[in-house]
């Protein structure tokens, strides 16, 4: 389960982000998991809640906005929403397509004490 290093990984950066920003407790934390990131919701949730006792972020509210796939229909040279990386334009059926959002795994925010 790769979600638990990934909620390691968060809470190194906001452990980081604590000391240079000057915050004691995290409240929430709100991130942005792209539908092609390679990440289990529902397992990410479990190992924020696991990974976050005892810290600074310990009974931190996780706020995940998933966002679609999108990319760019060489072609039709227009921006297009995909379900999958291999998926055909929906407007001309071309496979020359450049993903160009949907696998994005950031902290968008964090509301702080």
């Amino acid at each position: 389960m790769h979600e638990m290093s990934i909620c390691e990984s968060i809470i190194s950066v906001i452990e980081q982000q604590a000391v240079a920003q000057s915050f004691d407790k995290v409240n929430m934390v709100r991130l942005e998991v792209g539908a092609m990131a390679g990440v289990e919701l529902e397992a990410l949730r479990f190992s924020f809640d696991v990974v976050t006792r005892g810290s600074i972020a310990d009974g931190a509210k996780l706020d995940v906005i998933e966002l679609p796939v999108t990319g760019w229909c060489m072609p039709c040279a227009r921006a297009i929403s995909v379900r999958e990386r291999y998926d055909a334009c929906p407007d001309c059926g071309s496979y020359q397509i450049q993903i160009t959002g949907g696998e994005e795994l950031r902290i968008k925010e964090m509301e702080v004490d």
